[in-house]
């Protein structure tokens, strides 16, 4: 241990904060982390086009092109990140040479993946994929067209067992998230007829009773989409009342609601109905663009929130952003780590004289208290936490990513 981390320990501890508690406690905190970073949201169909809304822009040299390449990054990654982590896959990410439809996935076509996890000893989350495919240009789970349906709940139902055997396999809990691109590009005259095909599709899906201790199952609700400017049909509002009508995990993305909202502020009211939620960390920019999270004040507002009210167990972070503008391992690392930053910083606020200060009225202490711990020697925490779990700080992160890019991702035609 350095003598500036000790100095700075010094310095929380005379605010009533116990820095090695809050280390400890961070340790127990799992960030999931994105496959789809990786490979431009390409999964391995060699489906064509991305569609459903999503576009990743830029185009940086060194994408993963296949399983193979993305696991090697991603276990590079790995080494980049302190704490504990997960790894979160589309559908799309089997293994099959785009030759098994996506309602006859099976868990063997994600074998490798799992071997994967169990070396990194990460758990695993999980997405059905109801984009980027010939049957998701009308619609999924509201298409009008009942054939149409039964693929997508299929294909749901699939993923569903799949995520439950990662769970047994791996002894750790699957999340598994549902989103669909489902709207209408102009006004439609009927919104009713849509989310009432939604309701009932998705009723199909969860008909099969599932151990919770192996899958957890999740909806998640968004503004609008390229395509679906106008309405979409599953909005906040569809979704609230489905998970908590259901008893689902509602899924809140940062960047799915109106420019003027945050996902902090709907955290611990959702709470109050619901046993768990799931959180999609990203950043929108004027849009739901997916940039790379930046430390910034709504992504502290979110751990912040989920530290204050001892959330953690209740709440299960994901990442959900792309850039290929950029190194991608530095997008995947930037971000990840800024989500871990901001889980340690909220873990080192004074609590008890934030809490004594607001609880007795004396605001003008309670904006001080705030104010003051913007300026307290975080670095030297977060850079000692960094060494404890061996992995670099600083602009040695950079170092190490520049290093794998020359060795391996300039050699990717």
């Amino acid at each position: 241990m350095s003598e500036c981390f000790e100095r700075a320990k010094a310095l929380y501890a005379a605010m009533g904060v116990d820095v090695e508690a809050a280390m400890a406690r961070l340790d127990e905190i799992p960030v999931s982390l994105h496959c789809w970073q990786g490979d431009d949201v390409a999964g391995f169909e060699n489906s064509g086009s991305l569609d459903g809304g999503l576009a990743v822009t830029g185009n940086y040299p060194g994408r993963a092109r296949n399983a193979e390449e993305l696991r090697a990054d991603i276990a590079e990654v790995l080494k980049l990140i302190p704490g504990k982590k997960r790894l979160n896959l589309h559908a799309i990410y089997a293994e099959t040479n785009g030759k098994v439809a996506r309602n006859e996935l099976e868990t063997c076509h994600f074998s490798n993946w799992l071997d994967f996890a169990k070396e990194q000893n990460i758990g695993l989350d999980f997405n059905p994929t109801c984009f980027a495919h010939p049957l998701a240009t009308n619609g999924t789970l509201t298409s009008a067209d009942a054939g149409v349906r039964k693929f997508w709940i299929e294909h749901a139902i699939a993923c569903r067992r799949i995520a439950a055997d990662f769970g047994k396999e791996l002894n750790n809990t699957c999340v598994t998230n549902i989103w669909i691109p489902d709207g209408a590009k102009d006004t439609p005259y009927d919104r009713l007829a849509p989310r009432q095909r939604l309701m009932d599709s998705l009723d199909a899906i969860f008909a099969e009773k599932i151990d919770p201790k192996y899958n957890l199952d999740a909806v998640e609700c968004k503004l609008f989409g390229i395509g679906a400017e106008s309405c979409t049909y599953g909005s906040h509002e569809f979704y609230m009342g489905y998970a908590v009508s259901r008893c689902k995990l509602l899924c809140l993305d940062a960047g799915h609601f109106h420019p003027t909202e945050v996902i902090s502020d709907k955290i611990s009211s959702a709470l109050l109905y619901l046993d768990d939620i799931l959180l999609h960390v990203s950043r929108g920019v004027r849009w739901d663009s997916d940039h790379v999270v930046c430390w910034d004040n709504e992504l502290q507002a979110i751990a912040s929130e989920i530290i204050r009210h001892n959330y953690e167990k209740r709440v299960h972070i994901g990442l959900d952003y792309f850039d290929a503008s950029i190194n991608r391992l530095a997008a995947w690392s930037i971000g990840a780590r800024n989500m871990y930053k901001a889980l340690l910083f909220a873990l080192l606020e004074p609590a008890k004289l934030l809490a004594d200060a607001e609880n007795s009225g004396d605001l003008a202490s309670r904006l001080m208290l705030l104010e003051e711990v913007k300026s307290m020697p975080f670095g030297a925490i977060w850079k000692e936490y960094c060494d404890r779990n061996g992995v670099p700080s600083g602009m040695a992160v950079m170092d190490a990513i520049k290093k794998y890019e020359n060795a391996v991702l300039s050699k990717r035609g």
